[in-house]
C-alpha cells in the first residue's frame, strides 16, 4: 500500500492545468471538429422553420367577461399580458382552431395547429401579434390569415364591448426562423471544448506514470535512494560503466580501441 501525505490523495491543481496546456491543441481541434459536425447536422437533418405574423388593434373602453365588467384604456389593456393571454386561449381553444384548419384547407390536427401558434403584446400600445411557425412558408402565411379572418369575430362573441382589427396581414416568409446555423456552430464547438477538457483531465487522473523525482518527494513520506538516468537525452550515444574492462561499452569500448591506436602508433 501507497502512503501520502496526509494519508488521502491529493489533487494537484498544477498537473491539471499543465495536462490542459499540453493537449490545448487537441481540445480546440476536437472542438473545431465538433462545431463543424453540428453545423452539418443543422444544415442536413433539422428541418427549416418559417414565421409568418399578422397584427391585431383591440378598440375599446371597457370589456366584460361574463358579469365581470372592467373599464380600462386601450393602451393599459393591451399592455397586461393576461388581455393576450386571454385571447390566445379563445383562439386556442378546439372549436376555433378547428375553424382555422377548415377554413385554410391544410391537414393538420387540432393538436399541431396549437403548438404552432404564439402571441405577444406590442410594447405598451394597443396591438397585439400572433405569431404562426411552420415548416412551410406558404402554409404560415395560409394560417396566420385565416386567423385574421376567424379571430375578431370570436373574441367579439366571447368578450362583450371588444372590437379587435386587423391591422396587417401576414405575408409569405422569404427567410427561415430556425435553425440557426451558427448558434449549432457555437454549440458544437463549446460541447467539443468541454468533452476535450473533461477527457484530458481524467486521463490525467488515472495516470500513474511517474515522471519526476519532484512527485514523489511532494507525494510519498520516503526517501529517493537512487534513479536510472534517461539516456535517450544524450543523443542515441551509449554510456556505459565498462571502464574497467577492456572491450566494455561506451567510454570503456572507445578508450580501449584509442590506447590499441596508440600503442600501433
Amino acid at each position: 500500500m501507497r502512503e501520502r501525505n496526509d494519508e488521502r490523495d491529493t489533487i494537484d491543481l498544477t498537473q491539471y492545468i499543465q495536462a490542459l496546456i499540453r493537449s490545448a491543441a487537441a481540445i480546440l481541434l476536437a472542438g473545431v471538429l465538433l462545431a463543424g459536425l453540428a453545423f452539418f447536422y443543422a444544415r442536413t437533418f433539422v428541418q427549416p422553420k418559417y414565421q409568418a405574423n399578422v397584427l391585431f388593434y383591440v378598440n375599446n373602453s371597457s370589456i366584460s367577461i361574463g358579469a365581470t365588467s372592467v373599464n380600462i384604456s386601450t393602451g393599459e389593456l393591451s399592455a397586461a399580458s393576461a388581455l393576450v393571454d386571454t385571447y390566445v386561449a379563445i383562439l386556442q381553444s378546439r372549436a376555433n382552431m378547428e375553424t382555422v384548419i377548415e377554413k385554410s384547407g391544410l391537414n393538420y390536427t387540432y393538436e399541431q395547429l396549437r403548438k404552432m401558434v404564439s402571441a405577444r403584446a406590442v410594447n405598451s400600445t394597443g396591438l397585439f401579434q400572433i405569431t404562426v411557425t411552420s415548416t412551410s412558408p406558404e402554409n404560415a402565411r395560409m394560417l396566420a390569415n385565416t386567423i385574421a379572418e376567424v379571430l375578431p369575430e370570436k373574441i367579439s362573441d366571447v368578450v362583450n364591448n371588444s372590437s379587435v382589427k386587423v391591422v396587417d396581414y401576414a405575408v409569405t416568409p422569404r427567410t427561415r426562423s430556425s435553425p440557426n446555423y451558427t448558434s449549432y456552430a457555437m454549440r458544437g464547438l463549446l460541447a467539443g471544448i468541454v468533452i476535450a477538457a473533461a477527457a484530458v483531465l481524467l486521463i490525467s487522473y488515472f495516470d500513474n506514470v511517474i515522471r519526476s523525482e519532484e512527485y514523489l518527494l511532494s507525494t510519498y513520506e520516503a526517501p529517493i535512494l537512487a534513479s536510472i538516468p534517461n539516456l535517450s537525452e544524450h543523443g542515441g550515444r551509449s554510456y556505459g560503466y565498462g571502464y574497467g574492462y577492456e572491450y566494455g561499452y561506451g567510454y570503456g569500448k572507445n578508450a580501449a580501441q584509442k590506447q590499441k591506436k596508440g600503442g600501433a602508433a
